[in-house]
């Protein structure tokens, strides 16, 4: 068989990839070994193969790798990776190698990390809360087990104190089910990779997290099989011991300049912005494992940071990322500038699934009006300060000036919130509720008369301050 074979038929190295003449059947995503000269030995998948030909892409770097004295065999077998449930609170590279010092995993079963989306007949409707704790999300764009929602950030924006807020934070609200957090660093640096295992460490989190962690300075082309190796660890979690999982994927647009880059070397014709034109069928293959399985007891539900250049939401990252997920958490420069965190700004995020998972026996009946006020009325803030900004906080009606105070109140008070404060969905309702307070009761349309009712604290004077 060709995996008791060693070739020393390489042709030819560019950049991550090698090309090894003289193959016979090798096939695509099969592993291969790679022995160097010195006795080292690295990791490779098959890209492309034709009748006498194969493409391997390297796992790890090239440099080293002699066309005469270099020999490949070929393993047979696809990239797989050993799970268990022993894996949480443990930390692997983007190989799924131990990189916290601890011993390998005794594992219960290899799994391909390809995996493969969820089938649309066997998916079942997402449809019970998370709280992660923060109020901009669990009030106005509340995250739903099973859902892949999005975190569209940019440079200098603090995504990862999010994310891990969010870790340390989430749970499926009113179950007493187990909850497990898969952390997936893709190309993150290494003051980053410190951050979030000492921060998962300090608060607790890392007993239920399994984290893999590909670092800036490792070989890009290992980007590819990070999140993959995360998912396959999560869909053991979720379907085979029942657990609701969260699965964070931080970063996919290094994810997707490594895809750029092994598509360079391919020397394949580029699509938009020099990114392949298969890069949305390649991100569905990782957003669409997230879901709910009729049968099975547990769930996955992703959290996708995407970290958008030029904080230009068009991109071809966003953009595609748009059209697979469910919604998208936008972070705001303006809100960091103004000293706001989480800097989540409501106007630009959404969640499509919200309303499967909030109201009567879930969260609260009140919150789909709460929701839709507070978004209402603040909109209507963002215009009077448009209309400020031109013609003078004098000149404004008294109703503008309410609208403006609103505003303000609302981003202090709502948005605003402690990296280790954690609200519960009903503090949040009642908050909301204080700054509903605030405006007339007739400007409250979107609420119904009976949450008004039980909820709304006249005013001892409605006009601005």
């Amino acid at each position: 068989m060709k995996f008791d074979v060693e070739y020393k038929t390489i042709e030819n190295v560019a950049g991550p990839l090698v090309v090894v003449g003289k193959v016979g059947n090798a096939q695509y995503n099969e592993i291969v070994r790679i022995k160097l000269q010195n006795g080292e030995e690295r990791l490779g998948q098959v890209l492309d193969t034709s009748t006498t030909n194969a493409v391997v892409q390297v796992f790890g770097p090239t440099e080293g790798i002699n066309v005469d004295k270099t020999s490949v065999s070929f393993l047979g077998e696809t990239f797989k990776i050993g799970v268990s449930d022993d894996m949480l609170g443990r930390v692997f590279d983007g190989q799924g190698r131990p990189r916290d010092g601890g011993s390998d995993i005794a594992s219960e079963e290899k799994r391909d990390i390809n995996g493969a989306p969820i089938n649309p007949v066997a998916r079942m409707n997402p449809s019970d809360f998370i709280e992660t704790g923060i109020s901009s999300i669990d009030g106005l764009d509340t995250l739903v087990r099973g859902q892949k929602l999005p975190i569209f950030s940019a440079s200098g924006l603090p995504h990862n104190q999010v994310v891990a807020q969010i870790t340390r934070q989430a749970n499926v609200k009113g179950s007493n089910e187990a909850f497990a957090v898969v952390f997936a660093g893709i190309g993150i640096t290494y003051d980053d990779y410190t951050y979030f295992i000492n921060e998962f460490r300090k608060t607790g989190a890392l007993k239920r997290t399994v984290a893999f962690i590909n670092l800036a300075d490792d070989p890009s082309i290992e980007r590819i099989i990070t999140p993959r190796l995360a998912l396959t660890t999560a869909e053991f979690l979720a379907f085979e011991k029942g657990m609701h999982v969260l699965v964070i994927l931080d970063d996919m647009t290094n994810y997707a300049e490594a895809l750029r880059e092994l598509s360079s070397a391919r020397e394949e014709v580029p699509g938009r912005r020099g990114y392949p034109g298969y890069m949305y069928t390649d991100f569905a293959s990782i957003y669409e494992r997230a879901g709910i399985v009729k049968g099975k007891k547990g769930s996955i539900t992703q959290l996708d940071v995407v970290t958008m250049p030029s904080d230009d939401v068009t991109h071809p990252i966003p953009d595609l990322t748009g059209y697979i997920t469910e919604g998208q958490i936008f972070l705001s420069r303006e809100l960091v500038n103004k000293g706001i965190y989480p800097p989540i700004q409501p106007l630009g995020s959404l969640s499509r699934l919200m309303g499967n998972g909030i109201g009567e026996g879930k969260t609260r009946a009140d919150h789909r009006g709460v929701s839709d006020q507070l978004y209402g009325l603040y909109a209507k803030a963002q215009e009077a300060k448009s209309l400020s900004a031109i013609v003078g906080a004098e000149a404004l009606s008294e109703s503008d000036r309410r609208y403006l105070k609103f505003g303000d109140d609302f981003e202090n008070r709502f948005l605003k919130q402690g990296f280790h404060e954690r609200r519960t969905i009903e503090e949040t309702l009642n908050l909301g509720w204080e700054l509903l307070s605030q405006v007339p009761e007739t400007e409250l349309t979107r609420v119904k008369k009976e949450f008004i009712t039980k909820y709304y604290k006249k005013p001892q004077n409605n006009k601005a301050d």
